[in-house]
């Protein structure tokens, strides 16, 4: 089989989201806040269907169970990487993740490193990100203390910026922003502070995680130094926007599509992509297809070459096994 699988996006409703998806996207959305997209998904929380080819309404973790050559055979029992669009019409939640030997001792799947491409951000958005606790000890009496403002530390974002988000570090996505995630599957998520706002549905604040938050902090931060590289072929320009060393578990590459541009597997054995902007064609062992704005999609080990033609702006992943 050398054809891509094309995948229906799930949706979840979140406190903090909103409609963005359907404006900006087109996505036909269900009804309520809107928060997150599952765009790439074998997790059970959110899998994707399949929307064409040999595998036509399979659900993604399935092939992958059934058919691990489509994956290039790989070591890990489930799909290790999540692409989402998150959609902040107001701040997350102040949390924290924990790395693979916590989580898996402790909530039985993957730690949950992550990274954002801002899609979109309004003026004077940022992000929370980071502490200032030297000791794990200050870092509770902090928590304890709810001394929130003197704890959590602060990162303007603008549109088109990159962020790496390693387990272990204090973070949330703030108003007013719009990002493509890429992270190890996981749905396991640490709040520290969350407004102190209610849940119209439950009447209730959402629970807190202060044992865990505080378990699994790295203490003290220090925020990571990444080497992106860009390259030019031809008029399209590719940005390595992470990889290893500065990632264990993924590379994301930004591909600026003008014209015409051809890609390979660089660093895993398939290839996850996200049409971010723009429309264009991606031809596979002589066959096309229609790429446009919201599309996502997987190359996998059975194609070794493609191409893409069009004006677009493609963010794309691989895992690091």
């Amino acid at each position: 089989m050398a054809e891509p699988l094309f995948l229906k996006p799930v949706f979840h409703e979140k406190i903090w989201g909103g409609r963005r998806l359907a404006t900006d996207f087109n996505y036909d959305l269900p009804a309520g806040t809107i928060g997150e997209c599952w765009a790439i998904s074998g997790h059970p929380h959110g899998p994707n269907e399949i929307e064409n080819g040999e595998f036509k309404g399979q659900l993604l973790p399935d092939v992958y169970a059934k058919h691990p050559e489509v994956f290039g055979n790989p070591k890990s029992p489930v799909i290790p990487l999540l692409t989402k669009i998150l959609d902040a019409e107001a701040s997350l939640s102040v949390q924290v993740h924990p790395d693979n030997a916590y989580a898996e001792k402790h909530e039985h799947e993957l730690g949950k490193t992550e990274c954002w491409y801002i899609i979109h951000a309004d003026a004077g958005a940022y992000l929370t990100y980071g502490h200032t606790a030297k000791t794990r000890e200050e870092l509770k009496e902090m928590i304890e203390n709810h001394e929130w403002g003197k704890l959590f530390g602060k990162k303007p974002v603008k549109t088109g910026d990159f962020v790496y988000v390693p387990s272990g570090t204090i973070h949330a996505l703030n108003k007013g922003i719009m990002a493509l995630e890429t992270q190890q599957s996981s749905d396991t998520t640490y709040r520290i502070y969350d407004y102190d706002r209610v849940d119209k549905k439950t009447g209730k604040k959402r629970a807190l995680h202060l044992k865990q938050s505080i378990d699994v902090t790295t203490v003290p931060f220090k925020e990571p130094q990444l080497n992106s590289t860009v390259e030019k072929v031809g008029d399209s320009v590719v940005t390595t926007l992470i990889t290893q060393p500065d990632s264990p578990f993924f590379s994301v590459y930004k591909w600026e599509v003008n014209g015409h541009l051809t890609r390979q597997h660089e660093h895993g054995p398939y290839t996850l992509m996200s049409i971010i902007d723009g429309q264009g064609t991606l031809t596979v062992d002589g066959k096309e297809y229609e790429l446009k704005k919201g599309t996502h999609l997987i190359i996998p080990a059975t194609v070794k070459e493609w191409s893409m033609d069009g004006k677009m702006l493609v963010i794309a992943s691989e895992s690091v096994e």
